[in-house]
């Protein structure tokens, strides 16, 4: 059994900055909230089978924590260096915004998954994050997450050989450019067929 007082101790100051390095994992403490403020973290959870389940991709100025979940197991990996500001749940003043963004990004990513065809599935998580985490570049918008492909598989349910088989074949049609470091350029002009 854990004593009130060594629970509390074991917490992290309000408002601390703290720095987490690429593939560690967010603390699971109770009443705290995690505030990114640099970099990107994905959560999730997995089947008895370990079949690993994506549960959200979360960026600069998202708020995540266990507390926001019933899911068993929760997962908070960080997909690059992070930076989170610790907040307390009782001082927590944007649950509503916090909550609807959940409740979106799952609705969202709900979606992409019910397409029947993986490349279907692909393109537009794609689409998705060069919307939501991109940055514009010259030749259309850059994910700089350094998401893998077995990271991108998990978040659509197939397998890293498909994957990796998928992302050829939309590089030689043009729809995407592969950079070092697992960063991808989705040419936004380029995919809009796929939403036929």
């Amino acid at each position: 059994m854990v004593s009130l007082h060594s629970s509390l101790s074991n917490a992290p100051a309000k408002n601390a900055k703290q720095h987490f390095t690429r593939r560690s994992f967010l603390p699971d403490q109770q009443n705290v909230l995690w505030q990114i403020e640099k970099g990107f973290v994905r959560t999730f959870t997995y089947l008895e089978d370990g079949t690993t389940v994506a549960l959200g991709l979360w960026g600069p100025g998202d708020t995540i924590s266990k507390a926001l979940s019933k899911i068993e197991p929760y997962q908070m990996e960080c997909l690059t260096k992070v930076e989170v500001k610790s907040l307390l749940m009782e001082d927590w003043y944007q649950a509503q915004e916090t909550l609807l963004a959940h409740i979106q990004q799952a609705q969202e990513l709900m979606v992409i998954r019910s397409y029947k065809k993986v490349d279907t599935m692909l393109i537009k998580l794609l689409a998705w994050l060069s919307k939501k985490f991109g940055s514009q570049v010259e030749q259309g918008r850059l994910i700089d997450m350094r998401l893998t492909h077995e990271d991108l598989a998990e978040m659509l349910g197939s397998t890293r050989v498909t994957i990796t088989r998928i992302l050829g074949q939309f590089e030689e049609e043009g729809l995407i450019d592969r950079l070092s470091l697992h960063r991808i350029v989705v040419r936004e002009e380029d995919i809009w067929y796929y939403e036929i």
